[in-house]
């Protein structure tokens, strides 16, 4: 089943979220991820992640989300999670 981790990095967090990335991006090679990027403000710098994972259930998504390294800096202020049914793209 598909699901979307969609996450806003706080405010302050533009170094965090580069010295946390290498961690992160090894974090989700472990696992099934359809699409992952991170989301850009209208100046392009980065101000959040949206992922979208291919996991048994929302209580995979939920364990993926809470162990990324990115959550577990605090680089986020807000985090949701979303299943999905593809229609178009996949």
């Amino acid at each position: 089943m598909y699901f979307v981790v969609h996450a806003l990095d706080r405010s302050d967090a533009t170094d965090l979220r580069a010295r946390i990335r290498p961690e992160h991006l090894e974090y989700l090679a472990g696992f099934e991820v359809v699409i992952a990027g991170p989301l850009l403000a209208d100046d392009g710098k980065m101000c959040g992640s949206l992922i979208v994972l291919d996991v048994k259930d929302r209580t995979e998504a939920e364990a993926f989300a809470d162990g990324d390294p990115y959550a577990q800096s605090g680089l986020f202020a807000q985090v949701s999670i979303m299943a999905m049914k593809p229609v178009v793209g996949v």
